[in-house]
Protein backbone atom coordinates (compact mmCIF):
# COMPACT_ATOMS: atom_id res chain seq x y z
CA UNK A 1 0.00 0.00 0.00
CA UNK A 2 1.66 3.26 -0.86
CA UNK A 3 1.78 6.12 1.15
CA UNK A 4 -1.29 7.89 -0.43
CA UNK A 5 -3.53 5.64 -0.15
CA UNK A 6 -2.35 5.03 3.58
CA UNK A 7 -3.49 8.62 4.05
CA UNK A 8 -6.45 8.55 2.40
CA UNK A 9 -7.57 5.87 4.23
CA UNK A 10 -6.77 7.61 7.36
CA UNK A 11 -8.51 10.49 5.95
CA UNK A 12 -11.39 8.26 5.66
CA UNK A 13 -11.48 6.51 8.82
CA UNK A 14 -11.11 9.70 10.39
CA UNK A 15 -13.98 11.11 8.87
CA UNK A 16 -16.04 8.02 9.41
CA UNK A 17 -15.31 8.36 13.15
CA UNK A 18 -16.32 11.90 13.31
CA UNK A 19 -19.53 11.63 11.54
CA UNK A 20 -20.15 8.59 13.38
CA UNK A 21 -19.59 10.61 16.78
CA UNK A 22 -21.81 13.48 15.89
CA UNK A 23 -24.77 11.26 14.81
CA UNK A 24 -24.18 9.34 18.22
CA UNK A 25 -24.57 12.35 20.07
CA UNK A 26 -27.45 13.67 17.63
CA UNK A 27 -29.20 10.44 18.00
CA UNK A 28 -28.79 9.98 21.42
CA UNK A 29 -29.44 13.66 22.62
CA UNK A 30 -32.96 13.78 20.36
CA UNK A 31 -34.00 10.18 22.35
CA UNK A 32 -34.50 12.14 25.38
CA UNK A 33 -37.15 14.41 23.21
CA UNK A 34 -39.37 11.11 23.52
CA UNK A 35 -39.44 10.79 27.47
CA UNK A 36 -40.97 15.26 27.50
CA UNK A 37 -43.11 14.31 24.29
CA UNK A 38 -44.54 11.21 26.15
CA UNK A 39 -45.01 13.68 29.16
CA UNK A 40 -46.44 16.49 27.57
CA UNK A 41 -49.16 14.25 26.13
CA UNK A 42 -49.93 12.86 29.73
CA UNK A 43 -50.12 16.16 30.78
CA UNK A 44 -52.22 17.16 27.85
CA UNK A 45 -54.38 14.40 28.82
CA UNK A 46 -54.73 14.98 31.52
CA UNK A 47 -55.55 18.53 31.24
CA UNK A 48 -58.11 17.37 28.87
CA UNK A 49 -59.74 15.21 31.21
CA UNK A 50 -59.72 17.04 34.69
CA UNK A 51 -60.39 20.37 33.05
CA UNK A 52 -61.69 19.96 29.95
CA UNK A 53 -59.50 22.17 28.49
CA UNK A 54 -56.35 22.33 26.21
CA UNK A 55 -54.50 24.97 23.79
CA UNK A 56 -53.01 25.16 20.77
CA UNK A 57 -49.87 25.52 21.19
CA UNK A 58 -49.33 22.41 23.55
CA UNK A 59 -50.55 20.60 20.32
CA UNK A 60 -48.22 21.92 17.72
CA UNK A 61 -44.99 21.51 20.69
CA UNK A 62 -45.87 17.80 20.03
CA UNK A 63 -45.99 17.60 16.45
CA UNK A 64 -42.95 19.46 16.89
CA UNK A 65 -41.36 17.11 19.23
CA UNK A 66 -42.49 14.24 17.33
CA UNK A 67 -40.93 16.14 13.84
CA UNK A 68 -37.55 16.18 15.59
CA UNK A 69 -37.47 12.81 17.02
CA UNK A 70 -37.96 11.79 13.04
CA UNK A 71 -35.93 14.15 11.49
CA UNK A 72 -32.58 14.08 13.51
CA UNK A 73 -32.80 10.90 14.60
CA UNK A 74 -33.48 9.73 10.93
CA UNK A 75 -29.21 9.97 10.61
CA UNK A 76 -28.39 7.89 13.93
CA UNK A 77 -31.54 5.15 13.19
CA UNK A 78 -29.20 4.76 9.36
CA UNK A 79 -26.02 4.81 11.25
CA UNK A 80 -27.34 1.37 13.52
CA UNK A 81 -29.01 0.13 10.29
CA UNK A 82 -32.30 -0.27 12.30
CA UNK A 83 -33.70 1.92 9.32
CA UNK A 84 -36.37 0.25 6.79
CA UNK A 85 -34.80 -1.85 4.33
CA UNK A 86 -36.05 -4.10 1.48
CA UNK A 87 -34.57 -7.05 2.22
CA UNK A 88 -35.99 -9.55 -0.71
CA UNK A 89 -32.11 -10.23 -1.56
CA UNK A 90 -29.42 -8.22 0.75
CA UNK A 91 -30.01 -10.92 3.46
CA UNK A 92 -28.91 -13.63 1.47
CA UNK A 93 -25.74 -11.72 -0.13
CA UNK A 94 -22.14 -12.24 1.10
CA UNK A 95 -20.41 -9.22 2.41
CA UNK A 96 -19.23 -7.70 -1.11
CA UNK A 97 -22.33 -7.99 -2.45
CA UNK A 98 -23.70 -5.94 0.37
CA UNK A 99 -21.12 -2.91 0.49
CA UNK A 100 -21.57 -3.05 -3.47
CA UNK A 101 -25.06 -2.50 -2.79
CA UNK A 102 -24.81 0.02 -0.24
CA UNK A 103 -22.03 1.65 -2.42
CA UNK A 104 -24.52 2.22 -5.59
CA UNK A 105 -27.30 3.03 -3.32
CA UNK A 106 -25.89 5.71 -1.38
CA UNK A 107 -23.92 7.11 -4.54
CA UNK A 108 -26.93 7.20 -7.03
CA UNK A 109 -30.19 7.68 -4.70
CA UNK A 110 -29.81 8.79 -1.13
CA UNK A 111 -26.79 11.23 -1.54
CA UNK A 112 -28.26 12.67 -4.01
CA UNK A 113 -31.76 12.72 -2.28
CA UNK A 114 -30.32 14.33 0.64
CA UNK A 115 -28.94 16.82 -1.29
CA UNK A 116 -31.71 17.65 -3.33
CA UNK A 117 -34.07 18.13 -0.08
CA UNK A 118 -31.05 20.31 1.36
CA UNK A 119 -31.42 22.76 -1.49
CA UNK A 120 -34.78 22.90 -1.56
CA UNK A 121 -35.87 23.00 1.92
CA UNK A 122 -32.84 25.39 3.06
CA UNK A 123 -34.88 28.17 0.96
CA UNK A 124 -38.14 27.01 2.90
CA UNK A 125 -36.86 27.44 6.31
CA UNK A 126 -35.32 31.03 5.23
CA UNK A 127 -38.48 32.05 3.74
CA UNK A 128 -40.19 31.29 7.10
CA UNK A 129 -37.37 33.08 9.40
CA UNK A 130 -37.97 36.31 6.97
CA UNK A 131 -41.42 36.06 6.98
CA UNK A 132 -41.71 35.67 10.58
CA UNK A 133 -44.04 32.75 10.07
CA UNK A 134 -45.78 31.71 13.03
CA UNK A 135 -48.84 29.53 13.57
CA UNK A 136 -52.28 30.18 11.97
CA UNK A 137 -53.87 29.11 14.90
CA UNK A 138 -55.03 31.42 17.58
CA UNK A 139 -52.56 31.08 20.58
CA UNK A 140 -50.06 28.81 18.83
CA UNK A 141 -46.55 28.48 18.10
CA UNK A 142 -44.37 31.52 16.66
CA UNK A 143 -41.04 30.85 15.25
CA UNK A 144 -42.31 28.06 12.40
CA UNK A 145 -38.67 28.47 11.45
CA UNK A 146 -37.43 26.61 13.76
CA UNK A 147 -39.02 23.56 13.18
CA UNK A 148 -38.65 24.24 9.37
CA UNK A 149 -34.68 23.78 9.74
CA UNK A 150 -34.52 20.98 10.98
CA UNK A 151 -35.71 19.47 7.96
CA UNK A 152 -32.10 21.21 6.07
CA UNK A 153 -30.26 20.29 9.32
CA UNK A 154 -31.90 16.53 9.30
CA UNK A 155 -30.93 16.22 5.71
CA UNK A 156 -27.17 17.16 6.33
CA UNK A 157 -26.58 14.83 9.06
CA UNK A 158 -28.19 12.04 6.50
CA UNK A 159 -26.03 13.02 3.88
CA UNK A 160 -22.65 12.88 6.16
CA UNK A 161 -23.96 9.71 6.94
CA UNK A 162 -24.64 8.34 4.17
CA UNK A 163 -21.01 9.53 2.63
CA UNK A 164 -19.60 7.62 5.80
CA UNK A 165 -21.39 5.03 4.70
CA UNK A 166 -20.58 4.59 1.46
CA UNK A 167 -16.76 5.21 2.40
CA UNK A 168 -17.57 2.21 5.22
CA UNK A 169 -18.97 0.10 2.37
CA UNK A 170 -15.51 1.08 -0.01
CA UNK A 171 -13.37 -0.75 2.87
CA UNK A 172 -15.42 -3.16 3.04
CA UNK A 173 -15.82 -4.36 -0.42
CA UNK A 174 -12.03 -3.59 -1.00
CA UNK A 175 -11.54 -6.07 2.54
CA UNK A 176 -13.49 -8.97 1.00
Amino acid sequence: MSVLSTQVVCRMDRFITVVDKINDWVGKSVSWLSLLLVLLVCFDVARRFLLNRTDAWIMEVQWHMFGMIFLLGAAYTFKESKHVRVDLFYTDFDPKSKSLVNIVGGLILLIPLCVLLIYVTVGYAYDSYLLGETSPDPGGLPYRFIIKSMIPIAMVLLLLQAIAEVLRSIQNYKAH
